[in-house]
């Protein structure tokens, strides 16, 4: 006997309708403020413990680094200073160790060891301020030929406000057309992304509202509980920051840790006006993040073309520890050579043959 045929039951409509056209243009700003948030929460986290393992790891070795280069040029300015005798320098070698001492009694100078720069001026023909002046002429010099023209104030400016103003002249007159370009590109995309009047005025009618609603109920100056005051002045602080930056869900967020009222569901016209708000924002927070990417390539001095992520910035902690430990071995061997007549001698022929 053939059994009956189920019944398949009826299909049950969705319990909630599908989000309309301007809600999901809403939902995608959303998230990517979200993620963007995260990514720059990201870089604030790669810093701090790039910046630990620096602390950990390559401070040490700077420290010691030039705790050994000051003792090797305190070594020759004593080998310098013996009278002659049978372990006497002959004139080459005495030279080559005093030009070995005044390259890095002026290296370390001009790192901040100001105690450095008398035992560089005592036995260089010119002093650092000599030199100083000297490298400053020369860069003016370079660059006024690059410019074909003279760089006018900069007589007696240091090297690094040359070198900055001559960057700044030169970058200026190679980046005409193409700030131009930009110009023309930004002014494109700004008429591209730029709102209806109606929808931005809603927009800034719609952020002001809540500004002045958390406002109304923040106000430290009618709380008269002190806990409470404190903890609605850090909150009006809060409120203060993100209606300054346009930061909706900033303010979205404080209205839920103020528990007030979220009130009903907005129109589609208001979604479009936070719409908007929004992307203000994400263009915002991109700018931010490459200006943070770019400034952790600064700080931690990777080459030209490396973005900063957690990979790069190790590998640049690995590459520094390893050039600080061979310069120390040799700095410390150095000195060594220091101690013997015959080693010294050696050491010094063989840094003149280089």
């Amino acid at each position: 006997m053939t059994p009956p045929a189920t019944r398949q039951p009826a299909l049950q409509p969705s319990a909630t309708p599908p989000p309309s056209p301007a809600e999901r243009a809403h939902q995608l700003q959303v998230a990517r403020v979200a993620r963007l948030r995260g990514q720059l929460a990201e870089l604030d986290a790669l810093e701090q413990a790039h910046r630990a393992a620096h602390l950990a790891q390559v401070a040490p070795l700077q420290a010691r680094h030039v705790q050994a280069q000051k003792q090797l040029v305190r070594a020759l300015d004593a080998v310098l200073a013996e009278t002659a005798g049978t372990a006497s320098l002959s004139a080459a070698q005495r030279t080559v160790a005093r030009e070995h001492l005044c390259e890095l009694a002026q290296s370390l100078a001009e790192d901040g060891h100001a105690d450095m720069a008398a035992l560089h001026d005592a036995h260089s023909p010119e002093t650092l301020a000599q030199k100083r002046r000297q490298r400053a002429d020369d860069l003016r010099a370079l660059i006024e030929a690059a410019l074909g023209a003279p760089l006018d104030g900069l007589e007696e400016a240091s090297p690094e406000a040359v070198l900055h103003a001559g960057f700044e002249r030169l970058r200026a007159a190679g980046s005409e057309g193409r700030e131009a370009r930009q110009l023309r590109r930004a002014a494109r995309k700004a008429r591209a992304d730029q709102a209806p009047p109606a929808v931005q005025a809603d927009a800034d009618a719609l952020l002001r509202r809540l500004y002045r609603q958390l406002a109304s109920a923040l106000h430290p100056d009618r709380e008269p509980d002190p806990a409470q005051r404190q903890r609605k002045t850090a909150l009006m602080s809060e409120a203060n920051a993100a209606y300054e930056k346009r930061d909706w869900l900033g303010l979205l967020a404080l209205r839920g840790r103020a528990a007030l009222d979220h009130g009903t569901a907005l129109p589609e016209d208001s979604l479009a006006a936070l719409t908007h708000l929004l992307k203000q924002q994400v263009a915002a927070l991109e700018r931010e993040r490459a200006a943070r990417q770019q400034a952790l390539t600064r700080l931690f001095d990777l080459p030209d073309g490396v973005s900063a992520n957690a990979n790069t910035l190790r590998q640049a902690c690995i590459d520094e520890v390893q050039r600080l430990e061979a310069a120390l071995d040799e700095a410390q061997q150095a000195l060594a050579q220091t101690t013997n007549g015959v080693r010294l001698k050696r050491w010094l022929n063989g840094l003149r043959r280089r």
